[in-house]
């Protein structure tokens, strides 16, 4: 440990030596010490977390030319490279020993292989640039919840974004000691052309579960640099499984039942399904929008927001439809814009609600309308997956809760999925190993115009986590099953659905619909309203939302909507179970028995309803 204190030393300033060396926890000191070894930087700056610190380093994005400011206060732009607007699914592997049991179903490289070639990227990376030493915490700080970590960048833009999208854990590392369970991430943009990365073919994010560490370089891209948003998640997930607990692509909502009540809801969504805009219900709270921990205490199931910021998708936010972040990302706060238009220091994007200027700055350079790429693709004035970075305390939606270190009770779990012709509206399952199953475990996604290829494909993503499972497939369904099965009232499930559409291709619900589903699962979670039984779960009465249409959208629902949107499509649901069963039998090689038990049970009664009842029958039948 001397060896390394003294190569600490000899790299280090007195005053970044004496921030680090504050901590006491040798394994983070010689990874830090190995990083410098590898990478060779001309210097390295220790965050504390001060307010001097964070302010240094947004002010060294600014002077290296990562962000420029815009024309509100607070306000900045960051562009990655052209080819570099996302995450690399093909470059983002597993670092994966020989005689490990899970590589099989993950995208995964030989450990040894794939180290030696990552490492060789990494090498003399940082010649001539400073490092960045800064230090974060997954969950809120001093709870059951938190998860020290450390990231090491050469990227004034990451580490800026880190400090907005994170809570502080400087000082999470002096609680911790020596302790050796925390995640570590190191991160260079490699060799830059102009203000991006250069090698964008050498670009990779290599995981390794074994020693909880992300290896990122070559890319600037948030998804693949930004350590703790989707790569710490795939270590929680595989941290999680050991220690039975859950990491889940949630976010988390609160939602107001009368009386003044609140009732907490977790939701999964798969990109595109409105899971940003549930998390943000005109009139509700938020926790959090993307990412959540659940943990059991006290016989109840206790979640919290893994961050404290919003990395979200830009395109279409705007005034009307989202009031709440449109008036941060147009007030004075701390916000970063990537991949947008700039023009005269004002940030456009697609969906703003205004007309967007003909020419100005943009990913790809000066930009003019009918610009395009070498492909002959038009370039489109903000890019498809143009982000904001902002920290969750700028919005007036923020719920009390938001920092709790014991979390909030969850009362429900929402799994939701683009589906224009089988699911329901909502639905709530009979149980929780049905919820999990049938709703969570069955969610179907369909592909859109923005999509390249085939429009209205049916795409398969298990809780909407399918990307970022670091276990084998039913090993992760098991272990939601048994998740609950100590607690005596654990939270219900729920199926929603906001893109049904009738037979003419129309949608059956306005954008605003979405509210009245959440809150008619807030009344049953707490046993306000009964419910009509179908064969796969329960379904609301009409009276019941036509109040709450009533009440909170100041509509009148009518009997001819609620039967079109409620009417139990029998042949639509038993071939999605078939489609789904299918996949797990084909590609899940240990799927839990109860899956298929489950499936079969399902059908079963979806059958006999069927021999009934027919192939669509109106809610209102189910009353007679």
């Amino acid at each position: 440990m001397s060896n390394v204190k003294g190569q600490l030393k000899e790299k280090l300033t007195n005053e970044n030596y004496n921030k680090l060396i504050a901590l006491d926890n040798p394994k983070m000191h010689k990874f830090i010490a190995d990083a410098i070894e590898l990478t060779n930087p001309a210097s390295v700056f220790v965050c504390d977390n001060s307010k001097a610190d964070i302010d240094y380093i947004r002010s060294q994005a600014l002077k290296a030319g990562e962000e420029t400011e815009l024309n509100i206060k607070g306000h900045t732009c960051h562009f990655d490279g052209y080819y570099d607007q996302g995450r690399d699914k093909a470059n983002t592997k597993y670092l994966i020993s020989a005689d490990s049991k899970i590589g099989a179903t993950l995208n995964s490289i030989d450990k040894a292989s794939g180290t030696k070639e990552v490492k060789s990227f990494l090498k003399d990376s940082m010649v001539g640039r400073e490092m960045l030493v800064c230090f974060f915490c997954l969950g809120p700080v001093d709870s059951e919840f938190s998860i020290a970590c450390v990231q090491i960048t050469d990227s004034p833009y990451v580490a800026h974004s880190e400090s907005i999208l994170y809570r502080a854990g400087y000082e999470q590392f002096k609680k911790i000691g020596s302790a050796e369970n925390f995640f570590r991430f190191i991160h260079s943009e490699g060799e830059l052309e102009g203000k991006v990365s250069k090698n964008i073919d050498k670009r990779r994010v290599y995981i390794d579960l074994e020693e909880d560490l992300v290896y990122s370089t070559n890319t600037q891209y948030g998804g693949n640099t930004i350590g703790l948003k989707k790569l710490a998640l795939r270590l929680a997930i595989q941290k999680a499984s050991k220690e039975d607990w859950l990491a889940e692509h949630m976010f988390v909502l609160g939602a107001h039942g009368p009386k003044n009540r609140v009732t907490y809801f977790a939701g999964a969504f798969p990109s595109a399904c409105g899971k940003t805009s549930t998390a943000m219900l005109p009139g509700q709270t938020i926790i959090g929008d993307d990412i959540a921990y659940l943990r059991k205490k006290d016989g109840a199931v206790r979640c919290v927001n893994v961050e404290k910021g919003i990395f979200g998708i830009i395109r279409d936010v705007n005034a009307e439809n989202d009031p709440i972040i449109h008036q941060a990302l147009t007030s004075p706060c701390e916000v970063i814009f990537s991949n947008i238009l700039v023009d005269n220091k004002k940030p456009h994007w697609l969906g703003m609600g205004a007309e967007l200027p003909k020419d100005g700055v943009n990913y790809s350079g000066q930009w003019q309308t009918g610009k395009t790429d070498e492909k002959g693709n038009e370039i489109t004035a903000s890019h498809k997956n143009a982000r904001y970075c902002l920290s969750i305390t700028e919005l007036g939606n923020r719920d009390e809760l938001a920092d709790a270190p014991e979390g909030v009770e969850l009362g429900g779990v929402i799994y939701g999925g683009r589906d224009s012709d089988t699911w329901v509206p909502v639905e709530q399952a009979f149980s929780w190993d049905e919820g999990i199953i049938i709703k969570g475990a069955s969610i179907e996604s369909e592909t859109t115009a923005a999509t390249l290829g085939k429009q209205g494909v049916r795409t398969f993503n298990l809780m909407s986590n399918l990307d970022f499972l670091s276990i084998p497939l039913g090993q992760y369904i098991q272990n939601n099953l048994d998740f609950a099965k100590t607690i005596k009232n654990p939270p219900s499930v729920f199926s929603v659905n906001y893109f049904l559409k009738n037979k003419d291709g129309q949608y059956l619900n306005s954008i605003a619909d979405k509210k009245i589903w959440i809150l008619w699962a807030e009344l049953r979670v707490n046993g306000e309203v009964e419910a009509i039984e179908t064969p796969t779960g329960f379904i609301p009465k009409y009276e019941d939302l036509a109040k709450l249409f009533k009440e909170h959208l100041s509509t009148n629902y009518s009997e001819s909507d609620y039967v079109e949107q409620f009417t139990i499509r029998i042949p639509e649901n038993i071939a999605k179970i078939a489609r789904i069963e299918k996949i797990y039998k084909e590609k899940v090689s240990d799927t839990p028995k109860i899956v298929f038990d489950t499936f079969a049970n399902v059908s079963s009664r979806l059958n006999s309803f069927k021999d009934k009842h027919g192939d669509y029958v109106s809610p209102f039948d189910l009353l007679k």
